[in-house]
């Protein structure tokens, strides 16, 4: 079942890219007590996802920030290694919250993963965005199959 607006994120664990290698992440730990935006992308290094998606919403953080979010999260089902090293090729640096769901497992327990094993990419996250107030989700827009228009950065600024 998708997740939608009232749920509560599933508490579970991600992983997350440090200097000292990967750190596991507590979802419940890391939303709780702050209005956060959630985006997830079907790949670290795909096309629109590096041109267009995570580049979005480093260029809109400060107008994000203005608007009450405390916190914003990129999510993709790769490792830590890869969503380490796409945040250094896209210059998040500790603006954005780079997590990986290796498995896919938080992906699936919201509802939201795409198979895409035809296309020899596996099962990955469909396109989306959410914003959560303590860990729990006030505004979600997922994408339909190829698009690119409800999850970007703008349209969740005037979501907020």
């Amino acid at each position: 079942m998708t997740i939608k607006v009232g749920d509560s994120i599933p508490a579970m664990k991600l992983m997350q890219a440090t200097a000292e290698g990967p750190r596991e992440v507590d979802t419940a730990e890391l939303f709780a007590g702050k209005t956060a935006v959630l985006f997830a992308v079907p790949g670290a290094f795909t096309p629109t996802c590096s041109a267009k998606h995570l580049p979005g919403f480093v260029t809109n953080i400060d107008a994000m920030k203005a608007k009450g979010v405390d916190l914003i999260v990129c999510m993709a089902v790769n490792d830590a290694f890869v969503m380490g090293a796409w945040a250094k090729d896209q210059s998040v640096g500790e603006k954005i919250v780079m997590l990986a769901d290796g498995s896919g497992a938080f992906t699936k327990a919201m509802g939201l993963e795409l198979d895409l094993i035809a296309r020899g990419l596996g099962v990955r996250s469909q396109r989306f965005a959410l914003v959560a107030k303590d860990g729990k989700v006030t505004h979600l827009a997922v994408e339909a199959p190829g698009g690119f228009e409800v999850s970007k950065a703008e349209a969740v600024l005037a979501a907020l």
